[in-house]
């Protein structure tokens, strides 16, 4: 007989899937117990650290990765890091684990209400009503993890995965989705005459734009139209290639400041993200006087909560190609772009800043390395002076939670381990998921750790200073990254110097394509005195 659990096997098999990021609990044993050999189960010590894992190994090959959840703690444990996928367009197909379907009524120990403990995150979420429907549920996540670019949930009972498939039923599902190349429509005569008709347009990128064919398309409308391009603020990943001429840098989070960099432009072509982030609430307008806004996104979401007076649903590559094919040529040079200010060395007896750190990394690392961010405190210093040069060249954690950086880089280097990757961390953010460096390293998974240790949660002090008032918690200065890391089975070293931090880069960053275990550099630097959103 076919079970539910063959069928479902061979749907994964169907999509290409080699392997199963999960943890395991006693709901699923039943689906995982003597997994075939043409399957791996990729194990993370935590839920947060198995999401941020498969976000960065679907954000890697671009195709949705199975991840395995036990039932309420383990989704649970998991919905932060399903949130940063959802804004990181990171398509996952996770199973959840449910107590046994005889009995579930009567919510025995395990049993979860399940369906909406994540919402508004999936893009989707079925609990099928039969057992027989799970293979169906499971071929239907996949395509709506796909096509909506986030994690789409199945939950399964535990009972069923050895239920009997009747053949004589449908398949519930399609086998294959196919979606017509979309053309952009009536929509782009009216953004071609708002573009043609404004005399200082500017465009603003966010993280749905990370991909070579946006980023061409981009690259072509802003050089013919002689716009500046931002990045949205607190961006998931870079929607332009930041070493461009065009490239201006990232929108400010607060209004005033966002208000005094769009003043003088009256038209903002706002690609890939919605219209406008914030962070910190500001009373006033959001926008200048006399700025019109139009949005161009693939995400219905973005598209439906931006205030802009045109929003376009559709591919942002096609519709930017063609735009670009028919408005106006304008001759108007790029602007000199600054040079970063240079960071000299610190002084004998001077303290490593962050800043010393990136301008070291700058000098030194490929234009192909895929740069993980996850430290709060010194992000605008890192994108000043470490920009993304080509797709998927930066990623971070854009819902805000930590935790995400560190699994997530070991995904995207497990993902495509043709391309370096550098995840620069603060070690606050790095003890949210710390035990991610067991399955780093556990899985080869090359990834270089630059772990920026000041004992403290330095963005938070700075928040509380600028209330007026002292932070209430203390500073956790006793806490060895470079031990912790070593527990878990992954190398690490301490820099406490700038001569050694030279050293060892210059050691390592020659190896970083070719490596096929983590390293952590433990950087002991003084905590920053400042932190503008």
């Amino acid at each position: 007989m076919t079970t539910v659990r063959d069928a479902t096997l061979e749907v994964l098999r169907r999509y290409g899937v080699d392997r199963i990021f999960g943890n395991p609990g006693s709901t699923e044993v039943a689906f995982l117990a003597d997994l075939p050999d043409d399957l791996t189960f990729v194990l993370a010590l935590h839920e947060g650290s198995v999401v941020g894992m498969a976000t960065g190994y679907a954000l890697a090959t671009d195709r949705p990765a199975v991840v395995n959840l036990h039932t309420t703690a383990g989704l649970g444990n998991a919905v932060g890091a399903l949130a940063t996928a959802r804004v990181n367009r990171a398509p996952l197909v996770v199973l959840v684990g449910q107590q046994d379907r005889r009995h579930l009524a009567a919510e025995p120990f395990l049993a979860g209400r399940l369906d909406r403990l994540a919402d508004p995150y999936p893009v989707w979420v079925e609990q099928p009503v039969l057992a027989q429907d799970v293979p169906a549920a499971v071929r239907r996540a996949w395509h709506e993890a796909a096509l909506r670019r986030g994690p789409a949930l199945v939950v399964v009972p535990m009972d069923d995965w050895s239920a009997e498939v009747d053949p004589f039923l449908g398949r519930a599902a399609p086998e294959r989705v196919q979606v017509p190349a979309p053309a952009p429509g009536p929509a782009l005569d009216e953004v071609a005459r708002l573009v043609d008709a404004a005399s200082a347009p500017v465009l603003v990128v966010g993280a749905g734009a990370d991909d070579p064919a946006t980023w061409d398309a981009l690259v072509a409308l802003a050089e013919r139209i002689g716009a500046p391009v931002w990045q949205e603020a607190f961006g998931a990943r870079a929607g332009f290639p930041q070493d461009h001429p065009r490239f201006a840098g990232h929108l400010p989070a607060a209004r005033s400041r966002l208000r005094a960099v769009l003043d003088g432009h009256d038209l903002a072509l706002v690609v890939g993200t919605a219209a406008l982030r914030q962070y910190v609430y500001e009373p006033g307008p959001l926008l200048p006087a006399g700025l019109t806004v139009a949005v161009v996104s693939a995400d219905p979401d973005e598209v439906h909560r931006s205030e802009a007076e045109l929003a376009v649903l559709t591919d942002p590559a096609v519709f930017c190609a063609a735009l670009t094919a028919r408005v106006a040529l304008r001759d108007r040079p790029a602007p000199p772009r600054p040079a970063p200010d240079p960071v000299p060395p610190p002084a004998p007896g001077e303290p490593l800043r962050a800043t010393h750190v990136f301008a070291a990394l700058a000098r030194r690392l490929p234009a192909d390395v895929v740069l993980v961010e996850e430290t709060p405190s010194t992000r605008p210093d890192l994108h000043r002076m470490l920009p993304a040069r080509q797709p998927r060249g930066f990623v971070s954690a854009a819902m805000g939670g930590l935790g995400f950086g560190l699994p997530a880089a070991a995904g995207l280097r497990l993902g495509d381990p043709t391309r370096p990757v550098v995840a620069i961390l603060g070690d606050g953010s790095s003890l949210y998921a710390v035990q991610g460096l067991w399955s780093a390293a556990r899985y080869g998974c090359g990834v270089l750790y630059v772990v920026l240790t000041n004992g403290r949660y330095a963005v938070m002090d700075r928040l509380t200073e600028r209330y007026g008032g002292k932070p209430p918690w203390p500073a956790f200065e006793e806490v060895d990254l470079h031990g912790l890391a070593r527990s878990f089975g992954c190398p690490a070293r301490r820099v406490r110097t700038h001569p050694e931090l030279l050293d060892v880069l210059d050691e390592v960053v020659p190896t970083l394509a070719g490596r096929t275990e983590p390293l952590l550099l433990d950087i002991a630097v003084t905590p920053e005195t400042h932190f503008t959103p």
